[in-house]
């Protein structure tokens, strides 16, 4: 007790840097007027809170991506076969240039992110966007690749589709069930078996 009849603060109520007011995200949750947010109610990002992990975030944007262009390109091809819109085959020197070449380009680029960027540089939106964009690119011509000719629009082609759609089937259902499964682990942690 102090002179005056009040308890000295407690461990609890001292900021870790030895004075002065708390700093966000030092563990001490702001206060009104500390020009900071107060710590998120679901708790941290990436464990029992709703908000994704940064690995977490990186994949959900590569499968955004990966849709997107998945149908994109099949729109856009469609129209190109159907004579309408903008758009036309690329070739050069007479050999049509699929957009697989641009979809390997893109995944070299995040190869090289990969092996020689730092951990900001390997989670920017940029790299995973272009991931899932490429991938899409390369998946939407996967039958080409697999039987090494252009049956883009022949029987064989579907592959391509179906994988296309699986894909994105799966990875949607995952996410879908991304709270669910934070549920069932925030449950399991706080009662634990036996």
């Amino acid at each position: 007790m102090s002179d005056n009849g009040v308890p000295p603060p407690g461990p609890s109520a001292i900021p870790p840097s030895g004075g002065g007011p708390p700093t966000p995200g030092d563990g001490t949750p702001a206060g009104p007027g500390d020009g900071g947010a107060a710590a998120p109610s679901g708790g941290s990002p990436g464990t029992d809170g709703e908000a994704l992990d940064p690995c977490e975030r990186s994949a959900l944007i590569s499968w955004l991506a990966f849709a997107a262009t998945f149908a994109t390109v099949r729109g856009v091809t469609y129209g190109i076969r159907a004579g309408r819109g903008p758009f036309r085959n690329l070739s050069l020197g007479g050999e049509h240039l699929h957009h697989y070449l641009w979809g390997i380009g893109l995944l070299a680029g995040v190869g090289a992110i990969a092996v020689r960027g730092d951990e900001s540089l390997r989670q920017h939106p940029v790299v995973a966007v272009s991931y899932g964009t490429g991938l899409a690119l390369i998946v939407d011509e996967f039958a080409l690749l697999l039987d090494l000719r252009d049956v883009y629009w022949a029987r064989q082609g579907r592959i391509s589709v179906d994988l296309g759609i699986g894909g994105v089937a799966v990875a949607g259902s995952y996410f879908a069930s991304l709270p669910v499964l934070r549920s069932l682990r925030s449950r399991r942690r706080s009662h634990p078996l036996g």
